[in-house]
């Protein structure tokens, strides 16, 4: 491959954490230094001789530090190809060769995320060093490109093993590293930009990665975008897998609701959840969700919106399951889970669940607004002539949570803030119905006092009639059916109470 040594480089950089080493190291192997504002200051600063960019532009940095390296002699000597024809114009222009070109972007993505002034984050959008990024990239085969801080570390291992030299291996990659910066950089721009747009286009970029040991099967390669250290403390475990993901953020997205609330438990297999209950303690909490079903729980994962405790861990690790995940776990709790090396302790950080969502299909992608709804009671409009108990409208709203994050169609039965019974992914809600009382039954529940809710309306009466003979007494629905009035007639016949919302939860 071909060779190339650093005899000059240009620097301008925001950052300047680890650029000390960097110039030392540059300094020891004779490289002539260019440099602007601040940067040339903290080189200064080394006691490392360094060159202005106005010496060669013969013009100041000006528009308060808006133009400083937009020239054609800066340009030149990076985008001139180290051919004859080239480098007779650089001599003819008296424009140096630049081999070597460090740059730290002005941090736009920091300043989003700390200010709504809309002049602060206009100021932080880099233009001149944006440029020198794609001009240098452009021109790899004789140019070497760090295009951030998080590229400083290479760099210096490339100054230090190979005393200044690169071949274009190390610049191909440096290259893809910074059309990755470049790309990401004006995503997030055009994404300020863009909100409240009526002219919407899909673009996202996510730099952090971590490839994953299968996809979801096997046979299938997987690659998480994202940065799990910013949700989570990992505190013990194997590697999380693709599919071991997918149901850490149903789950998260599930006690999202209960977050704020009383101990609550939730134990999910394949996204659904199996179990879920609230209690006074942790502990009762645990055990009522694993009643819910506790053939479903085996590998499953686990959450809680607690610290998890060593009484509740004890009880926990007989059971098997992939994930157990709480916004703290006791000294003695941790100690005791991590014994088993492979089960996966997630100390939550961050309840975050995504504002917008989106999946591959077809040719392209679909996104829309997550379902972040989530009803109170006064969101309940009374169906019925009899009303809900106190009790029961507890049970509801509680049912309710439930089946807004289960697959479509799905049916919850619930009762004293326990899942005694659901049915998901179904075809028929009335196939759904008759497995959420088909499930309550054999884990040895009664139905008897238990509440309904359903993630959409219901076109016949089928459903509350079913209800009504396995002992519910009351009904949660989002209404909205042109024939809603014939389940409201059979549960004025009944006496069951019944309220709808408005708002329908399916889940795909």
């Amino acid at each position: 491959m071909a060779t190339k040594k650093i005899k000059s480089a240009l620097i301008s950089v925001f950052s300047k954490d680890g650029l000390d080493e960097i110039i030392r190291e540059l300094d020891r192997l004779d490289v002539q230094l260019y440099s602007t504002g601040g940067t040339q200051r903290f080189i200064e600063g080394l006691g490392v001789e360094v060159e202005a960019v106005e010496n060669i532009t013969s013009y100041p940095s000006i528009l308060d530090g808006r133009v400083k390296t937009l020239h054609p002699k800066v340009f030149g000597g990076l985008l001139a190809r180290r051919e004859e024809a080239h480098l007779a114009q650089l001599e003819e222009y008296e424009i140096p060769e630049i081999d070597l070109v460090i740059v730290d972007l002005y941090p736009f993505e920091d300043t989003l995320a700390s200010t709504d002034d809309e002049a602060q984050i206009i100021e932080k959008i880099d233009i001149g060093g944006i440029s020198l990024i794609r001009a240098a990239a452009k021109n790899y085969k004789d140019v070497v490109v760090v295009p951030s801080k998080d590229e400083y570390g290479m760099i210096l291992d490339l100054l230090k093993e190979k005393d200044g030299n690169t071949d274009l291996g190390d610049r191909k990659e440096l290259a893809r590293r910074a059309f990755q910066v470049s790309s990401h950089y004006d995503t997030a721009i055009f994404g300020y930009f863009n909100e409240g747009s009526a002219d919407i286009s899909f673009k996202h970029s996510i730099h952090d990665s971590q490839v994953l040991r299968y996809g979801e099967n096997p046979h299938q390669q997987g690659v998480f975008f994202g940065n799990l250290d910013a949700m989570f403390d990992k505190l013990n475990g194997k590697a999380l897998s693709y599919n071991n993901l997918v149901d850490i953020d149903a789950a998260v997205n599930l006690m999202a609701e209960f977050k704020d609330g009383d101990p609550t438990f939730a134990v999910l297999k394949h996204t659904n959840a199996c179990g879920v209950a609230v209690r006074p303690t942790l502990l009762e909490a645990w055990k009522a969700a694993l009643a819910g079903d506790n053939v479903s729980a085996f590998g499953g994962i686990l959450i809680t919106n607690q610290t998890m405790d060593l009484a509740t861990a004890q009880e926990i690790d007989q059971l098997f399951y992939e994930v157990l995940i709480a916004p703290d776990f006791a000294e003695d709790a941790q100690e005791f889970l991590s014994r088993k090396k492979k089960r996966v302790l997630l100390k939550i950080k961050d309840w975050h669940v995504n504002q917008r969502s989106f999946k591959s299909l077809l040719n392209g992608v679909i996104e829309q607004d997550t379902d972040l709804r989530t009803e109170t009671e006064e969101d309940m409009e009374l169906m019925t002539e009899a009303k809900p108990s106190a009790e029961q409208i507890a049970d509801l709203l509680f049912a309710n949570k439930c089946v807004k994050h289960l697959k479509s169609n799905t049916i919850v039965l619930a009762k004293d803030n326990q899942l005694i019974g659901m049915g998901c992914g179904q075809t028929s809600r009335v196939d759904a119905l008759r497995q959420a009382i088909l499930k309550a039954k054999h884990f040895g529940f009664d139905t008897s006092g238990a509440v309904m809710a359903s993630d959409a309306f219901f076109p016949f009466p089928d459903c509350v009639e079913i209800a009504s003979e396995a002992g519910i007494v009351a009904v949660i629905q989002p209404g909205g059916s042109i024939k809603d009035q014939l389940s409201i007639d059979f549960c004025n016949q009944k006496g069951i109470p019944m309220v709808k919302t408005g708002i329908r939860h399916f889940k795909h």
